[in-house]
């Protein structure tokens, strides 16, 4: 299971977008508090699409209630997206590991110094960028993240094929 966890994201555009990634490989998604917009905002609707009902979402009042919550699922690693004296993801083995959450912080302010310490220095990674750059888009850096762990997952889930529109099914978490 790989986890999303979006630390008080502030575009709702960019979640809607992560949305519709998480339903269409199966990850969960965590949302942190304080959410910059109306989970029932216009733009997150459009950006996700319809997509809501096809994904596993939570909303945690901050992000000690999402750890717990992420070691109560049985989270193996918690990893922090950051560009502050981080590792590059493609350095990382990430194939046996088989329960995993990713946190990327806002799009304004990147992940604060107490979640950065709770995850540990250790598990900072970046993706890597030119070093006159200042950061990726969060949906494009959640995608980017989020393929490189699957894919050195074997793509569990995937069978080849997608069922087509007509046939979705909607999230059941049992």
């Amino acid at each position: 299971m790989i986890h999303i966890v979006l630390f008080e994201p502030k575009m709702p555009s960019n979640t809607g977008n992560i949305i519709r990634l998480c339903a269409n490989t199966g990850a969960s998604l965590h949302l942190v508090k304080p959410i910059g917009f109306d989970l029932d905002d216009k733009k997150l609707r459009r950006a996700g699409l319809d997509y809501h009902e096809w994904v596993n979402m939570q909303v945690h009042d901050n992000f000690e209630d999402c750890w717990q919550n992420l070691q109560n699922q049985g989270v193996e690693r918690v990893v922090g997206l950051t560009t502050k004296l981080s590792k590059p993801l493609y350095e990382q083995d990430f194939g046996n590991v088989k329960n995993i959450a990713l946190v990327f912080g806002s799009e304004t302010a990147g992940l604060s110094d107490d979640v950065r310490a709770m995850i540990g220095e250790q598990n900072w990674l970046r993706l890597p960028m030119l070093p006159t750059s200042r950061s990726l888009n969060l949906s494009n850096s959640v995608a980017i993240t989020l393929f490189e762990v699957w894919r050195q997952q074997g793509f569990i889930g995937d069978t080849g094929q997608s069922v087509g529109y007509d046939n979705l099914v909607p999230y059941d978490p049992k």
